[in-house]
């Protein structure tokens, strides 16, 4: 498995954060619950089941396998310490469903590992959140028949931020690395989402996505990584519009894959839902010489924003008439620092560098301007224009 390395953006802002939390004081009830060995809890599941609203859940590094369950307690923060846990399906399931099927409200699970779900109707999930308002971070979800899975929702947010899935799916088309039903909103950042098997490497029927400064891309074929390599479909699929934004990420399509299309928006119809999509400075990479279409967008009657993106390789960017293009760079070849170790910031600064516009804002007042990049693993950095216009792409020319 590939290390997360911190940046110190990252850093500054756990500081920050720990500040805060000082002050504002935790409620005099919650409670702290250890697990591992020579703990009061010997596996999570079982402090899950004597968790009380608000309560810490604490997980020793380990591996803990076939502790399935649901957690119907709310407000729990379940965070794994001294390394990371790995919680292995073990051939178990809870419900039909899942390792961990999410049922409380407000639930915060940060710094886990999980992999190997699989149950009878081929729809299983490392997590299945149920309840209401759910928050992943800084965890490594693989090889599982789902990643994630939500159901129906309106009423929820869910943020997934600082995780890594990798080569989850049945092989099948229906299951993916991350798969967010019709929730309220859905933010997903600084995240790495690769080799999806045969699945989506993020899939969403939020009603609002807010998808920034990530990296999708998958291995070669016989690369070995973090995870054995995939054969993805979409990177990106939004299959019934909503107000959508892709900002700052990286999407790289490999050259085997089961779909041409790179992003797909509203494929499968919009309802009385908004159309507008916005997509800018994120870096674009189609390794397939053959075919391809950047951004695919059906179903949309408002223009789609495209700008400031690098567009390289084969295929077209997209076949929506009325988008509004915009200042963006078109190249077959690409000129990278490293493509061959997916190093994909820009190698030379010409026809690029201060060569960007402004993006503005949103139909809903949102600054479209991007203030942060991706960084390898799973983490970001801060970006600044240098006194000059905004580069093209995903990332600034230092």
């Amino acid at each position: 498995m590939q290390s997360i390395r911190f940046s110190t953006t990252r850093i500054a802002f756990a500081a920050s954060a720990l500040v805060l939390g000082a002050a504002i004081a935790a409620p005099a009830s919650a409670a702290t619950l250890s697990v591992g060995a020579g703990k009061t809890y010997a596996t999570p599941c079982k402090a899950f089941a004597a968790a009380k609203a608000s309560d810490i859940v604490e997980i020793q590094a380990g591996t803990y396998s076939g502790d399935v369950c649901a957690i119907s307690a709310s407000k729990l923060t379940i965070r794994g310490v001294n390394g990371r846990p790995h919680i292995k399906s073990g051939g178990k399931n809870s419900g039909g469903k899942a390792i961990w099927v999410v049922r409380g409200n407000d639930i915060t699970v940060d710094n886990v590992e999980m992999s190997g779900a699989a149950v009878p109707d081929k729809n299983g999930a490392a997590l299945r959140l149920e309840g209401t308002n759910f928050t992943l971070r800084n965890s490594f979800l693989h090889d599982n028949e789902n990643g994630v899975l939500s159901g129906v929702n309106e009423a929820s947010t869910v943020t997934m931020e600082y995780n890594e899935f990798g080569h989850n799916g049945r092989g099948d088309g229906y299951t993916h690395n991350v798969y967010i039903g019709k929730v309220a909103k859905l933010y997903f950042r600084y995240n790495f989402s690769h080799d999806a098997n045969v699945g989506h490497n993020l899939k969403t029927r939020g009603i609002y996505n807010m998808i920034a400064y990530n990296r999708f891309s998958s291995l070669r074929s016989g690369e070995t990584g973090s995870t054995a390599a995939g054969k993805p479909s979409y990177e990106v699929n939004v299959p019934n519009g909503g107000t959508t934004y892709l900002i700052g990420n990286v999407i790289q399509q490999p050259a085997s894959n089961n779909n041409p299309a790179m992003v797909s928006y509203g494929e499968e119809g919009v309802g009385t839902r908004k159309t507008d999509l916005y997509v800018i400075n994120n870096t674009f990479v189609n390794d397939e010489s053959a075919r391809g279409t950047f951004v695919t967008i059906r179903n949309a009657t408002t223009p789609a924003k495209l700008i400031n993106n690098i567009f390289a390789g084969g295929g077209t960017v997209t076949a929506q008439a009325t988008a509004v293009q915009k200042t963006n760079y078109r190249s077959v070849a690409g000129n990278f620092v490293n493509k061959a170790t997916y190093d994909l910031r820009p190698a030379t600064p010409a026809q690029i560098a201060n060569a960007g516009s402004n993006p503005g804002s949103s139909a809903g007042g949102l600054a479209l301007k991007p203030t942060a990049s991706y960084k390898h693993t799973a983490a970001y950095s801060s970006r600044s224009t240098l006194g000059g216009s905004i580069d093209i792409g995903a990332y600034e020319i230092q």
